[in-house]
């Protein structure tokens, strides 16, 4: 009855060890591929696939501004002008207690909740470049300290070409 309790055990570990060599052995590769083909006749992208991941705005601790956000797309619209809008009104950085409200401007235009005209028909027909700038609208308050963030969403509108 010894003998077997032992035999067991024994093998539970060879078992056990086997498995453990087996883990090691272990190699994953995790791959997470997209791709964003736009249509030929309107398009509103980022020069840099990687914008509004993670966007930093640096704090200058001699001026208290917080650095600008900068980025440059792609526009284009065969059909009409193009026209942008903040669906969620003016977005604000916030640490949970405090806010910073953030300007964003298209194109020199500052978007709203209202949609404005940003590239108008003949310079969105061809495709263009436009500069997307966004800062904050105020600065920082003393006693405004701690991580700040901001998560918004631009919209962007293929306008259809009015005729007369």
């Amino acid at each position: 009855m010894f003998n077997q309790k032992v035999f067991a055990r024994v093998l539970g570990a060879i078992a056990l060890t086997s498995s453990l060599a087996y883990a090691a052995d272990d190699a994953r590769s995790a791959i997470h591929i997209s791709a964003n083909i736009p249509t030929q006749q309107f398009h509103v992208q980022p020069r840099d696939p990687e914008f509004g991941k993670h966007e930093v705005m640096r704090y200058d601790p001699v001026t208290s501004q917080l650095s600008l956000v900068r980025q440059t797309f792609d526009v284009k619209n065969t059909e009409g002008s193009v026209h942008a809008y903040l669906p969620a009104g003016q977005p604000a950085l916030t640490n949970g207690s405090s806010d910073i409200p953030l300007l964003v401007r298209f194109n020199n235009v500052t978007l709203t909740s209202t949609p404005r005209e940003v590239v108008d028909d003949p310079t969105s027909t061809p495709g263009t470049q436009a500069e997307m700038v966004i800062q904050a609208s105020a600065l920082p308050l003393p006693g405004q300290t701690g991580l700040f963030v901001a998560d918004f969403t631009v919209i962007f509108d293929a306008v259809p070409r009015v005729t007369p």
